[in-house]
């Protein structure tokens, strides 16, 4: 049996994990972002440090800081004991084991709880989701959605992948997701739908390589995005 969750978990990634999964540059980082599925991840609290302009969405931050704390606690026994008993499904060049992968995301989320009290009362963090998010028509220049579509295909039906792309273009002038393969290593069958969705809306959408590879097999994101007219 491969790695496997019945829910997405409370954990995150850090600032310097997405700029390589969504290949962010320094245009990118000047973008006004909404993050869908950011959970405890340090992104926003780093992003927003240097000047970027985040709003991060999960229905995690309908809690406090310390009662995610205790979420994250009780994901990390969960998340780490897979990820040992599956280890060749990973590849380990940037983690050289469990013990420092665990020691990253624990920083990355120490950001994040370092942050979260602040950045809520600020309107950074915001207790929404998939399909459905409170902001108007184009709102943001980049919407990013980490470990969330595809990954949970298993978990979430061609209807909801559907839907949320849907969302993600309205309020969004670009869209990156990232992995495009699910919990078990496979490519996501919801793939081909959603850009053909895309392509309904007029949009173009690509399939894109990344300089980021943690989960084996999964170098790619999908590049969604609004042509000049």
């Amino acid at each position: 049996m491969g790695f496997a969750l019945e829910d997405a978990v409370a954990w995150g990634r850090s600032f310097d994990e997405y700029r390589a999964m969504f290949s962010l540059g320094e245009a990118e980082l000047d973008s006004r972002i909404v993050g869908c599925a950011d959970g405890p991840a340090g992104f926003n609290a780093r992003a927003s440090s240097l000047g970027t302009e985040v709003v991060s969405c999960d229905p995690l931050y309908r809690f406090s800081a310390s009662a995610i704390r205790d979420r994250i606690a009780a994901s990390s026994g969960k998340v780490l004991q897979q990820t040992r008993a599956n280890a060749h499904q990973f590849v380990w060049d940037s983690f050289g084991s469990v013990d420092e992968l665990a020691s990253s995301r624990h920083r990355a989320m120490d950001e994040f709880l370092e942050d979260f009290s602040a950045g809520r009362s600020q309107g950074r963090y915001v207790n929404a989701e998939l399909p459905s998010l409170p902001f108007a028509d184009g709102s943001f220049g980049l919407a990013l959605c980490p470990h969330f579509l595809f990954l949970y295909s298993e978990q979430l039906d061609a209807v909801f992948h559907l839907r949320a792309i849907t969302e993600l273009c309205r309020v969004a002038s670009e869209v990156r997701v990232y992995p495009l393969v699910t919990l078990g290593g496979e490519l996501s069958p919801y793939i081909g739908p959603v850009m053909k969705r895309a392509k309904e809306l007029g949009w173009v959408a690509s399939l894109d390589q990344v300089e980021y590879e943690f989960q084996r097999g999964a170098r790619q994101m999908m590049r969604i995005w609004k042509p000049e007219t």
